[in-house]
């Protein structure tokens, strides 16, 4: 019986081959035409277990290493569908919620590797059972896909930051915003562009970038904002550019743990709640739904007077089904922002600031417009730049409508990326370049020029705040410094990305001021 089932031992092998493979692929720069290579390789090795299958006899073992390769089967699926695997990330969706995601697509691909998973697992017990070299060593191979799993360490990291004392560096650094009254405030409007990273200006990606830099000419554009940990999602972007932090997620520090949030970083002043102690009505637009990701939690609960995401603004559309997997698609969703300006503007009670976020960008793919197709011609359905082509001209287009409309009088226009992109079709090109977020000011008088310095997320909120006319005491408001400043230093000038990256894993007590009020009281913690 034995001798007939030797053979097939080369179709499990080769199935194992064909995982480790995509794995190695996925987690570095190997090509894909490498696959077959190594596939074929673990098949071979296959065809040498008949002797240990002979010598070891037929045994129903449970292999040990069946949790660890599923973990493992769990970090390479968000390798896969996000390039960098953000541990952070994952545990502030949890909390904040995740319903009415756009991400019907990775449906499918969860579907597909969960039966890739199960067959996985099926060839490795296959061959434990059979070979008794292999049932010898793999309690040792259980043991090094844990230790390896980079989705543990990164938990045992975060683990260890919760319960250690002290580490209070990046606490010290923080700087409540402290700003002085001025009498006649400028108007305000963000525009984050989902994802388009001032990387794609890089002669690598052509002209995809062309509409941005054109659009640069005109204020002062930003170079070296860099990403750092705990900034690299639409809500971690937005709270790093507004409240001058990184998102460090409640985890274990709330109360609730992972009850739904009630309020997203109560404990610290953002853009919002400067603003409006100073007369701005403010106004926030997005494509997806505000209930995502705790955004209309957040915006609602920092100063914002109008919240409104896909439920809101689905109705106002000439066509109800002109919507993608996330929302609307930015051009009707900039023709609702023009819309919201004008009413502000005919409001005239005070200055009016406006937020608003673009999904054309979006990975894996983008969303491109309607308008887009109609001007750039067939799209794919893949290629990321015919999207990043698309946004980079609506942007432009909204700000020049407005502009000709003298909706941007005494305003000054933010233009950012909310993070950098997650894995798309150009990821390789991307990847292989120093990669830096989109930044730029326009209006308000603002000479145009070029500032190069190295910088973070976290820098854009004290440099708005000085650009507005509120320049912050000691130019420095959360840990970022205005990159208008130059006898300012940034965090990432005086002690680099490594080590500021390093503190974010090490501490709570930052953490603990963003969740003030939802966290348990520390002394509790010691009992």
């Amino acid at each position: 019986m034995l001798s007939r089932l030797a053979p097939a031992a080369w179709l499990p092998a080769t199935a194992l081959g064909l995982g480790l493979g995509y794995t190695l692929i996925t987690l570095t720069r190997l090509p894909w035409w490498t696959l077959p290579g190594i596939a074929a390789l673990a098949g071979a090795l296959g065809l040498r277990v008949r002797a240990g299958m002979a010598a070891g006899g037929y045994r129903r073992a449970r292999p040990w290493s069946l949790v660890p390769l599923c973990l493992w089967g769990l970090y390479v699926y968000l390798a896969d569908s996000f390039g960098n695997v953000d541990l952070s990330a994952v545990f502030f969706h949890l909390q904040a919620g995740i319903a009415d995601h756009g991400g019907s697509e990775r449906l499918i691909a969860a579907g597909l590797y969960t039966l890739s998973m199960l067959g996985l697992l099926y060839a490795f017990t296959w061959l434990v059972r059979r070979d008794t070299r292999l049932r010898r060593i793999e309690p040792l191979i259980a043991l090094a896909l844990l230790v390896s799993n980079p989705l543990l360490v990164g938990v045992g990291q975060r683990s260890a930051a919760v319960v250690t004392e002290g580490g209070n560096w990046l606490d010290r650094h923080y700087r409540p915003p402290v700003i002085e009254p001025q009498p006649a405030p400028p108007n305000l409007l963000v525009l984050y562009l989902e994802s388009l990273e001032r990387t794609y200006a890089a002669p690598a990606f052509g002209d995809a970038y062309d509409d941005l830099r054109a659009l640069g000419k005109n204020g002062v554009v930003f170079d070296g904002v860099e990403q750092i940990s705990n900034t690299g999602w639409t809500m971690a972007g937005m709270i790093g550019s507004q409240c001058g932090t990184p998102l460090m997620p409640a985890g274990l520090v709330h109360d609730r743990q992972f009850a739904p949030l009630a309020e997203v970083v109560p404990g610290v002043d953002c853009l919002g709640d400067v603003l409006s102690e100073q007369g701005y009505r403010l106004s926030f637009l997005g494509g997806a739904s505000k209930a995502f990701a705790g955004k209309g939690t957040f915006y609602q609960g920092h100063g914002f007077d109008r919240v409104l995401g896909l439920d809101e603004l689905r109705p106002r559309l000439n066509d109800a089904d002109y919507v993608n997997d996330w929302g609307l698609y930015d051009d009707t969703l900039y023709d609702l922002t023009v819309e919201e300006i004008k009413r502000l503007d005919a409001e005239g009670d005070g200055p009016w600031g406006m937020v608003n976020i673009s999904l054309a960008a979006h990975a894996p793919v983008g969303f491109p417009a309607r308008r887009c197709r109609r001007r750039q011609g067939q799209w794919d359905g893949d290629d990321i730049l015919y999207s990043v082509r698309c946004s980079a001209w609506l942007a432009r287009r909204l700000v020049e409508r407005l502009d000709d409309q003298g909706l941007l009088d005494n305003t000054l226009v933010v233009v950012a990326s909310d993070h950098l992109s997650m894995r798309v079709s150009a990821w390789d090109k991307l990847v292989g370049l120093p990669r830096e977020n989109t930044f730029m000011l326009l209006g308000n008088g603002l000479e145009p020029r070029r500032i190069s310095r190295r910088a973070s997320i976290v820098d854009v909120f004290p440099t708005v705040l000085d650009a507005l006319g509120y320049p912050p005491q000691e130019n420095r408001a959360g840990l970022g410094v205005s990159l208008l400043q130059p006898e300012t230093r940034t965090l990432l000038e005086r002690y680099g990305k490594d080590k500021l990256n390093a503190r974010l894993l090490e501490e709570s007590a930052l953490q603990r001021r963003l969740w003030e009020g939802l966290a348990p009281n520390p002394g509790r913690a010691g009992r």
